[in-house]
């Protein structure tokens, strides 16, 4: 075989042979001798072969043409429409095409619309030319021809439920299943034909990561229905980017609907100790202090929020600011959380903090002593959550103590109570380390107890001290 006919053999243009090398014949005298017959061969075929993408990454709405092998995921309705000044219906169905690197939805209009439905099934790969443009839900692709390829294989698993790793740029029927983090509250805005829209967002998590979801207009109410620790299902939902970072859009076709199924989120964080200036993380760790909320004037004229709190797990503490609706979260010292998406920065007098802005999310995680309260199980000195905060000693406290301490007028008194104990009484009091220096500062969920102590305790631990009360404190015989 010469080297015209290998060429020819790898192009995909409807020619003959002799027709290509006719065409050879005439780049070569085009270029008047500067390229020989092969060099002339492999032009032409670089020429046909023009929008052909590596995969659907890669398409973008500027290109004339684009051309690529997918494999078909779903089928959708077939629609019609009318068309101005002609007497026949147009038709249209969209199919949900994937490769390897995403996914884009292909519009098959009229006689291709109508064999799309009679012919294409899930799970056949095609070969696709057409035109990229930005659609309603996102990037799509208007289908000029396809043909299935029976030899070429996608690796791309057909599910009818996705898992939040599984999202990719594109999809759209996406249905998902997952426990609400945050929600954010509803916005309203007008567009360009004078109406007003709505907008609401929601974070879900599931055991494979956690998305932002995008709730418009009419589903929009459904953010301030929905309460952070509810499994809800997504139906219906598309795949868009925002500032580099995927998101779930829901519209006016999809749904969010609550499960009685358990969804569970278990984070991944980076230790504290191990953050640098300019990274974007995820933390967790116990609320060791928090700071009353501040508000403040933005050169607009408008008002904005903030509130400090310090976390702490076993590898450190950092000062978190919550911006915003962030501030407005029921936290509490002695809290297991996690933050996710918070920028480290350079913070007052060179400390470093994490801020936590409109992106970031706040999850209060429920501890194994809840956990147990729930399931009945009365063991004692059960650790309270995240393994990391019992193990080892935690870096000594810097004398901050909670809210609720400093609000009292005095170290650790905590809120008054009716029974608040006296000078000279023995008492068995039982809650989290909040502080873990001198004192030991415990927190049970609605009051705070100086302890002095000679133990060693870590954040986060469920510890109970038996002892004298003395000056407000707790002299401990016992620690367990």
């Amino acid at each position: 075989m010469s080297e015209i006919e290998a060429i020819y053999e790898d192009l995909e243009a409807d020619v003959s042979l002799e027709e290509f090398r006719e065409a050879v014949e005439e780049k070569v005298e085009q270029m008047g001798g500067l390229a020989d017959e092969e060099t002339a061969a492999m032009l032409l075929a670089h020429e046909a072969d023009g929008g052909e993408v590596e995969g659907i990454a890669d398409v973008e709405p500027g290109m004339e043409e684009a051309k690529f092998v997918a494999k078909v995921v779903s089928i959708g309705e077939l629609r019609t429409f009318e068309r101005d000044g002609e007497d026949e219906d147009g038709r249209v169905v969209n199919v949900e095409v994937a490769d390897e690197t995403g996914s884009i939805r292909a519009a098959f209009w009229d006689d291709h619309a109508a064999a799309a439905v009679d012919e294409l099934e899930a799970g056949q790969v095609l070969r696709i030319k057409g035109r990229p443009k930005e659609g309603f839900s996102g990037l799509e692709i208007s289908v000029d021809e396809a043909e299935p390829d029976a030899d070429e294989e996608v690796d791309v698993q057909l599910t009818d439920t996705y898992t939040i790793e599984q999202l990719s740029l594109g999809l759209s029927d996406v249905d998902l299943r997952g426990v609400v983090l945050e929600t954010d509250s509803l916005r309203t805005f007008d567009r360009d034909d004078g109406s007003e829209g709505r907008v609401a967002n929601l974070t879900l998590g599931d055991p494979t990561g956690r998305v932002r979801v995008t709730l418009w207009d009419d589903r929009a109410d459904l953010a301030e229905e929905l309460s952070p620790g509810e499994s809800v299902e997504v139906v219906d939902g598309y795949v868009r980017d925002r500032d580099g970072q995927l998101e779930l859009h829901v519209g006016d076709r999809g749904a969010v609907e609550g499960i009685e199924e358990g969804i569970e989120y278990v984070p991944e964080s980076t230790p504290i100790e191990g953050v640098e200036i300019g990274e974007t993380v995820d933390l967790a760790g116990v609320v060791r202090s928090a700071d009353p909320k501040r508000t403040f004037d933005r050169d607009d004229g408008s008002e904005g929020q903030v509130r400090n709190l310090r976390i702490q797990d076993a590898t450190g503490d950092i000062r978190v600011a919550l911006w915003g609706e962030k501030a407005d979260v029921d936290i509490g010292p002695g809290d297991e959380v996690a933050v996710g998406d918070v920028e480290i920065q350079d913070g007052w007098q060179d400390d470093v903090e994490a801020s936590a802005g409109w992106r970031s999310t706040i999850t209060v995680l429920e501890s194994e002593a809840e956990s147990a309260a729930e399931a009945g199980d009365d063991r004692d000195g059960a650790e309270a959550g995240l393994d990391a905060f019992a193990d080892g000693e935690s870096p000594s406290s810097d004398g901050a103590s909670s809210d609720r301490a400093d609000d009292s007028g005095g170290e650790g008194g905590g809120d008054a109570a009716p029974d608040d104990p006296t000078d000279g009484e023995e008492v068995e009091f039982t809650g989290v380390v909040v502080q873990a220096g001198d004192p030991i500062v415990l927190d049970d969920g609605e009051t705070t107890m100086s302890v002095e102590a000679d133990a060693n305790v870590g954040l986060g631990e469920e510890v109970t001290a038996r002892g004298i009360v003395r000056d407000g404190r707790l002299e401990a015989a016992d620690l367990f």
